[in-house]
């Protein structure tokens, strides 16, 4: 019997981290060997925080990675790359926003000797991505699938038809026991499991057709986020609020 090279890979390290303000979930990952490292979704309010865990876990902070354009914060990729030697910023090119490096569909982000695959999931924004993690065991979904939800598809280029793709042959063809880790949660919830987001989520799982979750995303009738006037406008310019 032969072993899968990715699931005999050791444990990447990991730390969860939560902006309650606009409950979003930052993540730091890096190789255990070489400590070089990578930041999902940061919030500019928290770099600061961001960098002491990195500094207590002895990384190398090499890139600060958006999942998306986010309209309810500013990403903190500005203010790491003023404070971090040599950080790169990195965002999908469809997204047409400003980055060091532009990312797509099944490119790798190299951090030591581990990296993460990008999957291209579109609908919450036109360029939406989600990161999965070489060993198969996490993949972080960004808005595009949350715990027993999904972001909104009413703006930025949002479509709920595209969503439905997205995460149906995207994210549920993953294994089962992949971990899911969203950018958000309002419930104090931490992860999923692509299982059981395929079985129970409600928008999204349970055999639900395009046709129903399009219903439902359009009987939703949210109100816009508080800062999206601010936050999109910089995270199109990686994070900075105001340019003259």
């Amino acid at each position: 019997m032969t072993n899968n090279p990715a699931t005999s890979l050791p444990p990447l390290g990991m730390e969860q981290l939560f902006d309650e303000e606009s409950s979003t979930y930052t993540y730091l990952i890096y190789d255990p060997d070489t400590k070089e490292a990578i930041l999902i979704d940061p919030v500019d309010t928290q770099v600061d925080r961001d960098l002491e865990i990195v500094a207590k876990n002895d990384a190398k902070l090499l890139y600060g990675i958006n999942t998306h354009a986010h309209a309810d914060h500013i990403t903190g990729t500005g203010i790491l790359k003023s404070k971090v030697d040599s950080l790169k910023s990195i965002i999908s090119a469809a997204s047409d926003a400003k980055a060091d490096i532009h990312i797509k569909q099944g490119d790798k982000i190299h951090f030591g000797n581990r990296y993460v695959s990008v999957l291209a999931t579109p609908g919450h924004t036109a360029g939406c991505v989600s990161y999965l993690t070489d060993d198969n065991k996490m993949v972080f979904t960004g808005d595009t699938l949350l715990i027993m939800g999904c972001g909104r598809t009413d703006f930025q280029g949002g479509s709920a038809e595209t969503l439905y793709e997205s995460v149906h042959s995207k994210l549920f063809t993953l294994p089962e026991e992949t971990i899911v880790y969203p950018a958000h949660d309002y419930k104090g919830r931490f992860s999923s499991t692509i299982g059981s987001e395929k079985r129970e989520n409600p928008r999204l799982g349970s055999n639900k057709t395009s046709k129903e979750f399009v219903s439902i995303m359009a009987d939703l009738k949210l109100s816009y986020p508080k800062k999206i006037d601010v936050a999109v406008p910089a995270n199109m310019r990686c994070g900075v609020p105001d340019v003259e």
